[in-house]
């Protein structure tokens, strides 16, 4: 299974995010340190879920990371975040 497909699988089962994006900008870093050549090392995702209501942006993020701790510590070199709650979404 690929990696998008993992954090995907893994997230809306932790989170059950109302969207969830994500993006694998592993071709932004290619040649760089960490950047293996098939891609699939530097992410960005954006999740959007219910889950995160009342925690703070730092408690979102270990949430995430907890949840993805496998990929992290393997294929994963780098993960940006964006978490936000339905209503935060909204706003934006």
């Amino acid at each position: 299974m690929r990696v998008a497909q993992r954090i995907r699988d893994k997230l809306t089962a932790g989170l059950q995010p109302v969207r969830l994006e994500i993006r694998d900008e592993s071709h932004r870093h290619a040649g760089h340190a960490g950047a293996p050549p098939e891609g699939e090392s530097h992410f960005h995702v954006e999740v959007v879920a219910s889950a995160f209501a009342g925690e703070s942006r730092v408690a979102r993020q270990r949430r995430v990371y907890a949840l993805l701790a496998e990929e992290l510590a393997g294929p994963v070199h780098a993960l940006g975040l964006t978490t936000l709650t339905p209503e935060e979404d909204d706003k934006n």
